[in-house]
């Protein structure tokens, strides 16, 4: 393949990825009533980790951004009462992210609007074209050799097990 031709594709790429997480942000955003997709995203996280690993670090790192931004939407949450923070049992200097009961409420109302999200989402896309493009997205991903953390486990089930302290 000619490096004229590849460079073009990529930016494409790149300009494609670039405007569709904006726009799935936006779109994303008008099926919550009480959270933004990256409020959502951040709780979503939050559940996928270890209930004593849920550090801000940890959970930049599951959400891929940094740790300011993490702190950010997790300041955000917090004020609704969504979240807390807890002394880590781990590492005296962090601090753990517990979903509330509150926050539970909200991620339980929050699951059909999601599935409906992820319906329209996908309506023009077969099995095979969804694992073909999850595989290439991952793939990218690794750009830089970092395997993404992914969101594969099933957590709905952990909402009703949260345990406050």
């Amino acid at each position: 393949m000619d490096n004229h031709r590849a460079l073009f594709l990529i930016q494409q790429i790149y300009s494609t990825i670039f405007s569709l997480t904006n726009k799935l942000q936006i779109k994303g955003d008008g099926y919550y009533e009480h959270l933004t997709s990256r409020q959502f995203m951040a709780i979503v996280g939050i559940l996928h980790l270890p209930e004593d690993e849920t550090t801000l670090n940890n959970i930049a790192r599951k959400l891929g951004t940094t740790k300011q931004s993490v702190k950010r939407l997790i300041t955000i949450i917090e004020n609704k009462g969504y979240v807390i923070t807890v002394p880590s049992k781990i590492d005296k200097r962090a601090v753990n992210i517990k979903i509330t009961e509150h926050g539970k409420q909200i991620i339980k109302e929050c699951s059909e609007p999601a599935m409906k999200f992820f319906s329209d989402l996908s309506k023009d896309f077969s099995i095979e074209e969804m694992e073909i493009l999850w595989r290439l997205l991952k793939k990218l991903y690794r750009f830089d050799g970092e395997e993404q953390d992914g969101f594969e486990e099933e957590v709905y089930y952990k909402i009703d097990e949260i345990q406050n302290e």
